[in-house]
């Protein structure tokens, strides 16, 4: 398939600003997968559409406040970095711009000298920055950084929080999860209620995700690679709703993507611990319960991909020709995506981040 194959017409003013309130405001298109049924909703009555036994896989990364601005301590210059990847104690793998203001050697200060940082390194363009600061660097990263909201949102976030979900909890993502912002703390606890398991998972987003697909031919395109992780517990979580007939509904493409290397993964290097059962129809691919999965993952789902794990996903709208709208196409099948998409944009969905969701089952 070629990258034009994705594309969508978006008037500019349904990409969303700003987030609604409250969270589980939002609305929601309901597509099926077997027909590409759409029904217009609202985030509120995702439990309508759940059974008792379903499994919801949640990305409990949390973003960093990762974008700072350093003065150049030899001419006053101000230059944004990004943190992406903390390569070992307080050295990082960062976006420098301008770059030819950031080369190996020079030192910068932040915060009026809360913390300073100098770039020891470029590998691939972006900059390799050691930071010194006095107490816990991520306390003080708090005080100095800025969310490094996707480069489409234009309007200032007052609220930090509001660009975390509820349950976020582990340091490390260069964006959010979005898909994950839609959910109130009551409303997790109301599924759980009604029977409905939640698991968690952690993959760190890094900003390859909102790097343009360049490659005409998709199968061309390196996808980046990010960091994921999850849990023995979550492991037989997913073994246990399968074995009873549930679903497991990952709420994001990160948690898709999580999921999904891992059991690609575990089928690949532990085919003599995977446990198979028969049921009528095929057969059911359950995960070794007494490991942590962990590892580095740039796995590319497209049209053509088959599915291991997930049987259902709740996702925002994605930008054109992105490799999000290809994973989603590659689940709900292309005629079906690129109708609710051109349906989404007649019905003046809100795109993107803080933008509307869409349930695939």
């Amino acid at each position: 398939m070629k990258k034009s194959d994705f594309y969508y017409d978006l008037p500019e003013n349904l990409i969303a600003q700003t987030p609604v309130e409250p969270r589980n405001s939002s609305r929601m298109m309901a597509v099926s997968r077997e027909n590409g049924k759409i029904e217009d909703k609202n985030f509120y009555n995702l439990s309508e559409y759940l059974r008792e036994g379903d499994c919801l896989i949640l990305n409990n990364t949390r973003v960093l406040p990762a974008r700072i601005f350093g003065v150049k301590e030899d001419t006053g210059a101000v230059v944004e970095f990004v943190l992406l990847k903390q390569i070992e104690n307080m050295a990082w793998e960062c976006l420098a711009g301008p770059g030819r203001r950031a080369k190996p050697g020079t030192r910068f200060s932040f915060g009026e000298g809360l913390m300073y940082g100098e770039v020891l390194d470029v590998k691939e363009g972006n900059r390799l920055v050691k930071f010194e600061c006095d107490g816990v660097f991520f306390d003080v990263l708090d005080r100095v950084g800025q969310m490094p909201l996707p480069p489409y949102i234009h309007e200032k976030l007052n609220d930090k929080e509001r660009y975390q979900t509820v349950y976020s909890k582990e340091l490390g993502s260069a964006a959010a999860p979005t898909a994950g912002l839609h959910f109130t703390p009551e409303m997790i606890d109301e599924l759980r209620d009604s029977g409905i398991n939640i698991g968690y998972v952690t993959l760190h987003v890094g900003l390859g995700t909102f790097r343009p697909v360049k490659e005409d031919d998709i199968q061309k395109h390196k996808m980046h690679s990010e960091h994921y992780f999850m849990p023995k517990e979550t492991a037989k979580l997913i073994n246990e709703t399968k074995k009873n007939g549930g679903r497991v509904i990952c709420v994001g493409t990160t948690g898709c993507r999580t999921v999904e290397s891992v059991f690609s993964f575990a089928l690949k290097n532990d085919g003599d611990k995977l446990d198979y059962i028969l049921d009528e129809d095929k057969k059911k691919l359950l995960l070794p319960e007494d490991i942590d999965f962990s590892g580095d993952t740039d796995i590319f789902i497209y049209p053509g991909y088959e599915f291991k794990c997930m049987d259902g996903l709740i996702t925002n709208f994605h930008l054109p020709e992105s490799t999000l709208i290809m994973l989603v196409s590659a689940f709900l099948g292309y005629d079906n995506t690129m109708n609710a998409y051109k349906t989404a944009v007649e019905k003046e969905y809100r795109f993107f981040s803080f933008g509307d969701a869409m349930l695939i089952l």
